[in-house]
């Protein structure tokens, strides 16, 4: 293993024991190496290595900080920071509601018997089962667009759809257009795949045609990831008529796309940009936000000739979903649990967007009534990183801006709040807390 890897293990177990806490400031890379002596580019690698992994965040000239991640939660970290014994991640975003358990709990008695568990736990092919297909078509359909049954195919989680679907779309070295901000598993997964991302300018209404036509002219683009329901990080939603702006370019240019519709349950009125280009749309979707975290399966739509390609990708990647979790999710579906669900996430998270929006609306929070996420562009002087690090000394975790841009140098000062995990009376605490430190009051954690 090179010895910047060594180093930067040290640094994360250094992390994860709680030595290094969440929002506290590492040296400038020159001290850094002098303390461990090594070369100044060695330790650059060392802290780009740790940025990399999600551990902390930070900039050229600004500093870097040690940050919670949901890969890295922090717990302990927080806890030693801020003497609350409740810390709160508002980095981590599953929806709950109260109930949810219940509703959940009866469809599953039925698989538990011996002969129902013995056939839910065979493998599951890519194509799922007939059922299966049936009922995630029912599950993703809105009006204006039913994807049809023989399209689906399932993978263990959302992940896993995109990089499925990149994967069969796209050769090593290829180049794939997304949004200037995008989901920063996105960045891991085109890494991975040895995948270059190119940023698209967009606007309010989200990626902008001439922007795609210019980066394809550049070089040729091999596909488009986008997410045009509910932007994530920005809430964003894309109206039809870019979407058919979006679909008839890439007609023109052949261009295929991968769109993200994970949090599209929250929208119902969103119609996809497949229903624009269904010759060269990808949706990628899942059960997790809609349904439950722990018990999970990622949907991808795909062309009718793209069937064998993908399904290939999910295999030859180890993709393939649980079959138990796809029998359970043809019980949800056909038993009203998911729409009763939905419905209540739905209610769910336009009362918390009302908190953010009465909260931190006048700070520049960006809300919106469908969304279970808030983009918040900072006041001047705050910048992503700094605040970042307030919050963690408060026992917040936020998502900082510096997590989501493709071009590294064009980092904005924001902040994503993600507002579903919190139970409410912690997500109010931490949004006042969040005011309270922009004004420049804040109080001390825990009160």
């Amino acid at each position: 293993m090179s010895d910047y890897r060594r180093i930067a293990d040290r640094i994360a177990q250094d992390i994860a024991d709680g030595r290094l806490r969440a929002g506290q400031r590492l040296p400038p890379q020159r001290q850094f190496a002098r303390r461990h002596h090594i070369a100044p580019s060695t330790a650059g690698r060392v802290y780009a290595e740790l940025v990399r992994r999600g551990l902390v965040v930070g900039e050229v000239g600004r500093g870097t900080f040690v940050r919670a991640t949901p890969e890295t939660p922090p717990g302990r970290a927080l806890v030693e920071a801020t003497g609350t014994a409740a810390p709160v991640n508002l980095e981590l975003n599953y929806p709950l509601v109260p109930g949810q358990s219940e509703l959940l709990a009866p469809a599953l008695a039925p698989l538990l018997r011996p002969d129902a568990l013995g056939e839910a736990l065979r493998p599951a092919a890519a194509t799922g089962t007939a059922a299966a297909r049936e009922a995630a078509a029912d599950l993703l359909a809105v009006p204006g667009w039913r994807p049809r049954p023989e399209q689906l195919l399932f993978t263990g989680n959302t992940r896993q759809s995109i990089a499925a679907a990149l994967a069969s779309l796209v050769r090593p070295g290829g180049r794939v257009g997304v949004e200037e901000l995008t989901y920063p598993l996105v960045k891991e997964i085109a890494a991975r795949l040895a995948i270059r991302l190119v940023p698209l300018a967009g606007d309010a209404e989200g990626v902008r045609p001439d922007a795609v036509a210019d980066a394809h002219r550049a070089g040729p683009l091999s596909a488009l990831y986008l997410q045009p329901a509910l932007h994530n990080p920005t809430t964003r939603a894309t109206g039809a008529a870019r979407l058919r702006e979006v679909a008839d370019l890439m007609g023109r240019l052949s261009l295929p796309a991968v769109e993200d519709r994970v949090w599209s349950f929250l929208r119902p009125d969103a119609v996809p940009l497949a229903a624009h280009a269904p010759a060269l749309t990808h949706v990628v979707d899942g059960l997790s936000k809609r349904v439950a975290p722990g018990l999970s399966a990622g949907f991808v739509v795909v062309p009718p000739d793209r069937v064998e390609a993908v399904a290939h990708a999910v295999r030859s990647g180890g993709w393939g979903a649980g079959r138990f979790a796809l029998e359970a999710a043809v019980r949800w579906a056909g038993d009203g649990t998911v729409a009763r669900l939905v419905a209540a996430k739905r209610a769910d998270a336009g009362v918390r967007q009302t908190w953010t929006r009465d909260l931190l609306g006048a700070y520049g929070a960006r809300t919106d009534p469908g969304a279970y996420f808030a983009w918040w562009e900072l006041p001047a002087p705050w910048r992503a990183d700094t605040f970042t690090a307030a919050a963690a000394a408060h026992g917040i975790a936020v998502t900082p801006g510096t997590a989501f841009p493709v071009d590294p140098h064009r980092t904005p000062d924001a902040v994503r709040l993600g507002l579903a995990s919190a139970p409410p009376e912690r997500l109010t605490w931490a949004l006042r807390t969040l005011a309270d430190i922009v004004r420049g009051t804040s109080p001390e954690a825990g009160t």
